[in-house]
């Protein structure tokens, strides 16, 4: 189920604007929250029973002009305010003044006091500590009204009950079923109600056993009603996991039982499925009893008459796969192993046969990742950006916001009308240590928009896709807009430093020989796009927590595949923003393709495979011709331009150009390696707290707040992943400078470490 409603709405109820009321409308907007003004009481209530807003603040520092508790009472008089957080603002008391009591002000019903601050940084902690706790808690009791009513209508039996069996809830069609009320029956132990003589003896035990291990048992269960008959149930009961991990309550879910033969015999052995048996076990059995007959049918005629006839069936099909003429290189190289081995001594065909085997994967680029279990930082690494998803373990739903809301701050109209400072800055964009943080702050948080049209316009991306600057100042906007500023990490900044990157990398030589210039626009465009509408969570936790998207893309590169879908559809949406409208169709689809894998390329999973085959299909290569080339030098060259040009080579090379770009923080100069390293720690922290609040599985666990080694996890990252990409980028697109201040980083990083210090910077001296 849903469990938000993004985005949060915020009205402040303040008679004057000042400083304080300022404070928190930036503080809203920072958030994404959307916000309202009211003047008076009864605009208040009002604009409130029109927006039912999330968290409400009143000022309550003038009572000359309103009494804050009157305003908070009229609020609580109205039905939608019982989900709804009001914060009272109060005025600073001085240092020899007792702390006034917050009894008055909880009694009129505000749920919290703010002492006056008007730091936007101090409102948007407030905020946004309001959202994750209180605010989060409203929306899971609002949901929880649905739930009690969809049980209350559901056709099955719901008995819910705590760890110690004392029954919390029983739904109407248990009611109906069993012949009790349920206030006879809360508060009572299942051990206090009669039982049937029907069942196995050992029944009750096995189902305990199970159950207490956090398994699901389900089976066939005889109980009594209230007027004494014995009922045969289909039970299916349910640990829930809560607070500090541990099992909470039971729920039951109970059917009347229809009996016959066969669903005896397979209940029978259902309930067999003792302690000792685990869940997935109890399903392979009923999946096995399902299929039963289809099973003995094809055991039996493969011992059968028929036998031989099936075999030629068989074998016939496979002559007709090799006889195919769509043959792929790894069958031609299989096929030529083959032969050899038939001419080869016992020895050598033995090891030809270990080749075939490694050959026949289909993953011939993917390493096998040893696990490292001294290195704690590089595992949860590992596990966290390297996989799809464990298995879902949890019925919470993880439903993220799209932040929309537009910049308060003027775009311009063209590049020449940018102000003089943001113009000033973007002199400075084609060098490498560009400060992306600091057009950030000039900027209000919108530096994609201004460095996409310096770099697009440098580019000719207008010319080549044949749109006006205007198109592409909207689209722009756009996607910039389709980021969450409320990300610390993944955010339209991360876009913006990330095209910057891919800018950089596009103007070197040999990268500038090997692309084309539809290479180079679906490069940008992949570049400014390739984590639009990211909610700040990995994966693997998406998939944990069984989120739509995760469901939408089958738990493979969900988060890669919606950048790339979501972009596509609000390009197309809209004709004001449209840039690819005036493109031919085949151009199109060739600038799409290249855009879509360039997107998908950033995904984690498949990291040592496109390094691999960078490597192994273009440094190895080129390094030859250099090493044993005893022609002329043109000829040299030609050589290296022909692997460079090659349309599968280009696919590594854009490849590896966004992959560079998008992890390239910690080759950046020292200070913002260390911002982005804050900031991505912070964001995989918020992570581990919101599993730890949903109940599900901890993904990174040593991105825990209180006890994570930034300095570690950033010398893991740089060891397991940065170091050998960056090499081979380095050695084909020459990137000393880069080189350098990855060097300077580690040194960093290391020494903190070696300090036994856990944060980004060291500790002052004392």
């Amino acid at each position: 189920m849903r469990l938000t409603q993004e985005p949060i709405q915020v009205l402040l109820v303040f008679a004057k604007e000042d400083s304080q009321s300022d404070a928190f409308w930036w503080a809203c907007d920072r958030a994404g929250f959307r916000c309202n003004i009211a003047r008076t009481p009864e605009s208040a209530v009002e604009c409130f029973l029109d927006k039912h807003h999330e968290i409400i603040v009143i000022d309550g520092r003038h009572s000359r002009y309103f009494e804050p508790e009157a305003v908070c009472r009229l609020i609580r008089a109205t039905k939608p305010s019982e989900n709804t957080v009001i914060l009272a603002v109060v005025p600073q008391k001085p240092p020899d003044q007792d702390e006034p009591s917050v009894l008055p002000l909880l009694c009129a019903g505000f749920s919290r006091r703010f002492v006056e601050n008007s730091s936007v940084s101090a409102c948007y902690n407030e905020l946004i500590q309001i959202e994750h706790g209180e605010v989060r808690c409203q929306f899971k009791l609002r949901a929880c009204n649905s739930v009690f009513t969809a049980l209350e209508h559901c056709q099955e039996a719901v008995e819910i009950t705590s760890e110690d069996h004392i029954i919390q809830y029983v739904n109407p069609a248990f009611e109906r079923m069993m012949g009790y009320h349920k206030g006879e029956l809360i508060g009572k132990e299942l051990t206090e109600l009669p039982k049937s003589d029907k069942n196995r003896a050992d029944l009750l035990d096995t189902i305990n056993t199970c159950i207490k291990k956090g398994k699901e048992w389900q089976g066939i269960y005889y109980a009594r009603k209230k007027s004494g008959d014995s009922i045969q149930q289909h039970v299916k009961i349910t640990p829930v996991i809560g607070q500090g991990g541990k099992i909470r309550h039971f729920v039951a879910i109970k059917r009347p039982h229809i009996d016959n033969n066969n669903q005896v015999h397979k209940f029978n052995k259902e309930e067999r499925c003792s302690g000792e048996h685990s869940q997935s076990e109890c399903h392979s059995l009923r999946h096995r009893d399902r299929r039963k007959d289809s099973i003995d049918a094809r055991s039996l005629s493969s011992r059968g008459s028929d036998a031989p006839s099936l075999q030629n069936r068989r074998y016939s099909s496979v002559a007709r796969i090799h006889s195919m003429t769509i043959e792929a290189p790894i069958t031609k190289v299989i096929n030529i192993i083959n032969a050899a081995q038939e001419s080869s001594p016992v020895t050598v065909a033995e090891a030809l046969d270990r080749v075939l085997e490694i050959l026949r994967t289909t993953e011939l680029y993917s390493p096998q990742l040893a696990s490292k279990e001294d290195d704690p930082h590089t595992n949860d690494l590992v596990g966290g950006l390297m996989s799809d998803g464990l298995r879902r373990l949890s019925g919470n739903e993880y439903v993220f916001c799209k932040n929309m809301s537009q910049s308060q701050l003027a775009i311009p109209v063209t590049l020449n009308d940018v102000p003089p400072s943001i113009a000033e800055m973007l002199n400075d964009e084609e060098c490498w240590e560009f400060n992306i943080l600091e057009l950030e702050a000039a900027t209000h948080k919108r530096p994609l928009t201004y460095l996409g049209l310096k770099i697009f316009t440098s580019f000719s991306v207008c010319e080549f896709l044949n749109c006006s600057e205007a198109t592409l100042r909207s689209w722009l906007q756009l996607m910039e807009a389709s980021y969450h500023s409320s990300n610390s990490y993944h955010n339209s900044t991360h876009a913006a430093d990330v095209l910057h990157a891919t800018a950089y990398f596009l103007r070197k030589e040999r990268v500038k020989g090997s692309l084309d210039q539809l290479d180079e626009v679906a490069a940008l465009i992949a570049a400014t796009v390739h984590d639009v509408d990211h909610p700040g969570r990995t994966n693997s936790f998406l998939c944990n927590a069984g989120s739509e998207l995760a469901i939408l893309y089958n738990d493979t590169a969900v988060l890669e595949s919606h950048h790339a879908a979501l972009a596509f559809q609000l390009t197309v949406r809209d004709s004001k923003s449209n840039i690819f409208k005036n493109i031919d169709r085949n151009q199109f689809r060739t600038l799409r393709q290249a855009i879509i894998d360039m997107v998908l390329a950033t995904e984690m999973t498949r990291h040592f495979e496109h390094v691999s085959k960078f490597v192994n299909s273009i440094n190895k290569p080129m390094a030859a011709i250099e090493e044993t080339s005893t022609s002329s030098m043109n000829s040299d060259c030609d050589s290296q331009a022909n692997i460079r040009n090659s349309p599968e080579n280009r696919l590594l090379i854009k490849r590896m150009l966004i992959k560079c770009a998008d992890v390239a923080n910690p080759c950046r100069p020292l200070e913002l390696c260390i911002e982005w390293a804050g900031r991505i720690s912070e964001e995989y922290f918020a992570q581990t707290d919101e599993e730890k609040r949903q109940g599900l599985p901890v993904v990174m666990p040593v991105f825990d707040r209180n006890t994570c080694s930034v300095p570690k996890s950033q010398i893991s990252f740089i060891d397991y992943f940065i170091t050998d990409m960056f090499d081979a980028w380095d050695a084909f697109a020459s990137l000393p400078g880069l080189m350098e201040h990855l060097s300077e980083n580690y040194k960093y990083w290391k020494s903190l470490d070696e300090m036994k210090c856990k944060s980004l910077r060291p500790p002052p001296p004392s």
